[in-house]
């Protein structure tokens, strides 16, 4: 494995660089009030402008075919474009209809449905949210329990989806749905698309710890859609759950944006030493999260190297993740525990320090290690596929 990046890869380097420096300016997210509906609808629209110049040059869908709008990049390209998005704070979130709808449209899709939502996609016209988890259905997907029932030329849909990210923004859903209940868990799903704003389909927030509005429920309530919105073929959707073109899968978001913060926090703490004198712990600490930073970065180079050879990185790519979320979280502890009573302080009080950006990350940290599959589902994943372990 070589992790070093080739002088073409160094060259894209600099060229997202120099587009982040011209098209964020220094304090730009400072301009949205992260804690109002109107704050975060302004910040939104200020994203969807910027995905749109990403768009312009081929980079919201980087890893897609030139004749699909991308870039065809290769797997260390993407490597690079997501370590510099995530350091710089870019306001690129993670794109439903480019990470799953597209690439599934792309293989399995008609051509009806690949001239009529791949383009739309990658102009931003339809924004897409993932309709998977339900109150008993999380990390075991193919649990899932909401039913699509053929009539005649419709589907009529029954159930209910939960932690259903931006749901409440977006003008289309996609659906994983049980077609056949009396085979196989795993063999009876299927994958649709549906408009979210079809009869019968109810959206209720989910407000999380942090006081934001991410997550929603979504209940369905004989909504019908065409047949020719059922992508591929009925009862083979559990093929197609967790389908991706050739998306590096390195986690390299997550230790450049811990990175960053912590370069943030460090000069802190040298405009404000107090925080950190006679603290030989916490100093120990913040040495700690920075060689934490450099592993992390590096398992996340090996799954990309992996990738790029051609290989399948499946426990790989999973202690890579599981080692990215844990170390968010020991990061946001370790900088609350520097701030002390600073720390728990809201963003709006003016005795804040950070803009109260500790107090917020430690409340979202504590997701990290659930969304995209537990730590404990990670650890089991690498345990049977690194270790050979049994299953238990």
């Amino acid at each position: 494995m070589d992790f070093r990046f080739t002088p073409e890869e160094e060259a894209f380097r600099a060229d997202v660089k120099e587009f982040l420096k011209q098209e964020l300016k220094p304090g730009w997210d400072d301009e949205f009030d992260a804690e109002s509906e109107l704050g975060i609808e302004a910040h939104g629209d200020f994203a969807k402008s910027f995905n749109r110049k990403l768009a312009e040059r081929g980079w919201l869908a980087i890893a897609w075919p030139e004749e699909y709008g991308g870039r065809d990049a290769s797997v260390m390209q993407q490597v690079v474009y997501s370590e510099e998005m995530a350091y710089a704070g870019a306001p690129v979130g993670f794109n439903m209809g480019v990470a799953w709808v597209g690439p599934s449209l792309m293989l399995y899709g008609t051509d009806e449905q690949k001239q009529e939502f791949i383009p739309k996609i990658t102009s931003l016209e339809h924004t897409w949210c993932t309709l998977y988890s339900e109150p008993t259905a999380g990390s075991d997907l193919a649990a899932i329990q909401t039913r699509a029932v053929r009539d005649g030329d419709d589907f009529v849909i029954n159930g209910q989806k939960t932690w259903t990210t931006g749901a409440h923004r977006s003008n289309w859903g996609w659906l994983a749905a049980r077609t056949d209940p009396d085979v196989p868990k795993h063999k009876g799903l299927s994958m649709f698309l549906v408009p979210m704003d079809a009869p019968g389909v109810t959206i209720q927030p989910l407000v999380n710890m942090a006081g934001n509005h991410g997550f929603n429920e979504v209940f369905f309530e004989d909504v019908r859609i065409p047949a020719k919105y059922l992508v591929g073929k009925e009862n083979m959707g559990w093929y197609m759950l967790a389908v991706a073109l050739d998306f590096e899968r390195s986690s390299i978001a997550g230790s450049a944006r811990v990175r960053r913060s912590l370069k943030e926090l460090v000069e802190f703490t040298r405009e404000y030493p107090q925080f950190v004198e006679n603290k030989p712990a916490i100093r120990n600490r913040l040495a700690d999260i920075a060689i934490e930073v450099e592993i992390g970065a590096a398992l996340s180079y090996r799954v990309a190297s992996l990738q790029a050879d051609g290989k399948a990185p499946n426990y790989e790519a999973t202690i890579a993740k599981l080692y990215s979320t844990e170390l968010i979280q020991r990061f946001a502890s370790t900088g609350m525990e520097l701030l002390g009573m600073y720390g728990p302080l809201h963003p709006k009080s003016k005795y804040a320090k950070l803009k109260g950006g500790m107090e917020r990350g430690y409340q979202l940290a504590v997701s990290a290690t659930i969304a995209g599959g537990t730590s404990e589902v990670m650890k089991t994943i690498g345990a049977i596929r690194g270790l050979g372990l049994p299953r238990p």
